[in-house]
């Protein structure tokens, strides 16, 4: 059987497992999965592992993720593939509270309130600490922290040692001990396109396409709109 290392940050991770079987069972092909972040610091991120040495044929993360790999020529050019767009969103402990995210007065009002905020330390994170914060005027009123990936927020928050968390709808549906609120404002929002693409370095190329035309194929439609995405790409069939 034909194998295949696949590395993929925590927005598409839902979706991607979901459908997984089925390519391996259709395609004879045994996938190992690792994870990293799309962006960020420190060996966890998908770039750093590529960098020292991580034996990787595909890579699944946001946009802008993708974007410094082809500027460090670790990607085959073209080989990229848009697979689904995510919004932005905040989730508390089940059973407590739900906050107004209606308006951009009540996420700050929320913001403020918050005993501790958490939210991932790649692309989402990031632009919430780096972008929204500074908008509102609060980068030095709101308690937060910014961990490694999205799984380790969303199990901070279920332990009760955060209030709010914050990240890609996907990342917060079918969690145990959170719920989802709902999208951020408009003035808050990024829109994430997680993309699939082909490492220059891989041995198994073959393979790889035809793992990327799987994922970005009608077959894995409705496991991208469960996982609170939405598909996108010209590939797909209606």
């Amino acid at each position: 059987m034909e194998k295949l290392n696949v590395m993929i940050s925590g927005g598409f991770s839902l979706a991607y497992h979901d459908v997984l079987p089925a390519f391996e069972r259709g395609a004879g092909v045994s996938v190992t999965t690792l994870s990293g972040a799309s962006q960020g610091t420190g060996p966890k991120t998908i770039k750093s592992q590529l960098e020292g040495g991580a034996e990787v044929d595909v890579v699944i993360l946001s946009k802008e993720g993708l974007g410094e790999l082809i500027v460090a020529n670790r990607i085959i050019p073209g080989s990229e593939r848009a697979l689904a767009s995510v919004p932005l969103a905040a989730a508390v402990r089940q059973g407590t509270p739900k906050p107004d995210l209606s308006t951009i007065e009540g996420f700050k009002t929320a913001l403020l309130g918050a005993h501790m905020v958490v939210m991932p330390g790649s692309t989402s994170g990031l632009f919430v600490r780096d972008e929204v914060f500074p908008k509102l005027g609060i980068a030095d009123k709101v308690t937060f922290t910014v961990v490694p990936r999205g799984i380790d927020s969303t199990g901070l928050l279920a332990a009760g040692k955060a209030d709010l968390a914050i990240g890609p709808v996907s990342e917060l549906v079918n969690q145990p001990g959170i719920e989802l609120v709902g999208p951020l404002p408009d003035e808050a929002q990024l829109v994430q396109v997680f993309t699939a693409a082909i490492v220059s370095a891989s041995r198994n190329i073959a393979q790889a396409k035809s793992l990327i035309d799987f994922l970005s194929s009608n077959r894995t439609t409705a496991a991208i709109k469960k996982s609170g995405m939405d598909p996108v790409g010209e590939h797909r069939k209606p």
